[in-house]
């Protein structure tokens, strides 16, 4: 860590991950304003970053490189993994990749909360700003953004791969070419933001070296906040977990939706009562943590056959569809077919997991403090499939799958189904439940009347002048797609609309 001390930035930025980076890109294209970006990870340069983390094939990244957190899933499943990066760049270093950006219907979700200002039209120019891609029709796509962005064809995925895609269309599923356009409803292959085999996360592509060498940004890695330091009820700087005070004119926690929340309750921010139980003095009370939102995944795996053995590119296709029970123009359950599952899990050494993923839950759950001990993880508790309506939909997904699996278009790469076998279906979802790696609404943004609100529609905490969040946590519905492109996408509006003029 280099000293921080006597550094008073304008804005330190609290977390140098997906929304991070982009706020540090984007606040210091103005040269009068100074910018320290804190890494509790390592802030590797661009040439320094490990295999682990540029091989789009390594998900989560090595132990290293990752916080070491689980969560609750259920009521059968009590502990997961609740993999989220350590590391300049985030989880977009660690995670597969799938660059699909949140449809319309999604945003509309958030005006529910009173985020009317969040228009569609405004949140796809800004895709569009963000995205940097060749493909796809130019009403629909970027060209020449900071965030890469390549469309897998049916013909660079593996054999297996293809046969999944083949299978779902013999179905009777649409076959999509690009699931960034007009028509995302079907079987394709995935947009990734893997270039050249290199998966291209924010601490490459938004802090470049020219980014970097920037006079007016300064980026310090293996610092950990603990709380944010306040006078006056304002927000003045943070407070690291070696007691370093580092001041600020302004504040933006941008650590992620179990980081963030964290700080945000140590600080004095949160439920009165539960602050109360720990000692901690109240700054605001705000619903911090308690309506927190992730999406069920559950692996259905087959072993290849011997003579189909190719798992190259590892991610690479996927089934987009609205479940029997699917709320009007919704899409909500993804059968995502990869080859993420360890070869050695196979008896022929090699695995094809269409697995099944319900991105658009009712079910919510929570996040609380253990002690005010910055190095203890929190209480993450998922609840996933908690109502009812989830538990039929994900079991539709699964069953489709498996559906899928047994088709003869698909049968002829695999040799048998791992998972889930012959168990009580119910039962073996319930308790082999993972996370798709999407929290939100940890702090989510809303209008004022809405009880939900942490924070106004740009990122402001409700009644603390100085401090914003700016991150996953304020998503206040989940997407109906991996969340990466969604969280820049929300960093990137923000940096606008709130420092830049609309």
């Amino acid at each position: 860590m280099s000293d921080t001390r006597n550094h008073r930035a304008d804005v330190v930025i609290v977390g140098g991950g997906a929304a991070g980076a982009v706020l540090a890109y984007r606040l210091t294209e103005d040269p009068n304003r100074t910018v320290l970006l804190l890494e509790a990870g390592r802030a590797y340069g661009v040439d320094g970053y490990t295999d682990d983390l540029n091989d789009p094939g390594h998900v989560p990244a090595a132990e290293e490189h990752e916080w070491g957190y689980t969560a609750r899933g259920g009521a059968l499943r009590p502990e997961m993994i609740a993999a989220r990066a350590k590391v300049l760049g985030g989880c977009t270093a660690h995670n597969a990749t799938t660059a699909m950006r949140a449809r319309p219907s999604d945003i509309l979700d958030w005006h529910r909360h009173g985020l009317e200002d969040w228009t569609v039209e405004d949140v796809m120019d800004t895709f569009r700003t963000l995205e940097n891609t060749p493909d796809g029709d130019d009403a629909y796509h970027g060209r020449t953004g900071p965030f890469p962005i390549r469309h897998h064809q049916y013909e660079t995925v593996t054999p297996s791969l293809q046969g999944f895609i083949d299978a779902c269309v013999e179905e009777g599923y649409p076959r999509v070419t690009d699931f960034n356009g007009p028509e995302p409803a079907g079987a394709g292959a995935d947009p990734v933001n893997v270039v050249d085999g290199v998966r291209q996360h924010t601490g490459l592509c938004y802090l470049t070296e020219e980014v970097r060498n920037r006079p007016n940004l300064k980026i310090s890695g293996d610092v950990m906040v603990d709380h944010v330091a306040f006078e006056q009820g304002r927000a003045v700087g943070v407070i690291t977990d070696k007691g370093v005070t580092i001041p600020a004119g302004e504040v933006i926690l941008s650590a992620g939706s179990y980081g963030s929340a964290a700080i945000l309750l140590r600080s004095g921010i949160g439920p009165s009562a539960d602050l109360a139980e720990l000692g901690i003095e109240l700054v605001a009370d705000l619903p911090v943590g308690q309506h927190m939102q992730d999406q069920p995944f559950y692996y259905n795996a087959y072993a290849l056959k011997r003579e189909y053995l190719q798992m190259t590119p590892k991610v690479g296709a996927l089934l987009w569809l609205a479940s029997s029970e699917a709320h009007e123009d919704q899409l909500d359950l993804h059968i995502t077919a990869t080859h993420l599952t360890p070869p050695e899990y196979s008896p022929t050494g090699g695995a094809v997991t269409p697995s099944i993923a319900l991105v658009k839950p009712d079910s919510r759950g929570t996040l609380t403090l253990r002690s005010t001990d910055p190095h203890e993880q929190p209480n993450i508790d998922c609840n996933f499939l908690f109502e009812p309506r989830d538990m039929r939909r994900m079991l539709e997904g699964v069953r489709l799958s498996r559906k899928i699996g047994r088709h003869p278009a698909m049968a002829k790469f695999t040799e048998l189904e791992i998972l889930p076998g012959d168990d009580a279906l119910e039962q073996a979802v319930a308790s082999n439940l993972e996370s798709y790696g999407h929290p939100v609404c940890t702090a989510p943004m809303g209008g004022p009347e809405h009880p939900w609100t942490v924070v106004d529609s740009q990122g402001a905490v409700k009644g603390v002048p100085g401090l914003r969040v700016v991150d996953a946590s304020i998503i206040p519905v989940v997407p109906s797609v991996a969340i990466s492109p969604t969280t820049l996408m929300v960093a990137e509006r923000i940096a606008k609309t709130a420092y830049r003029g609309s």
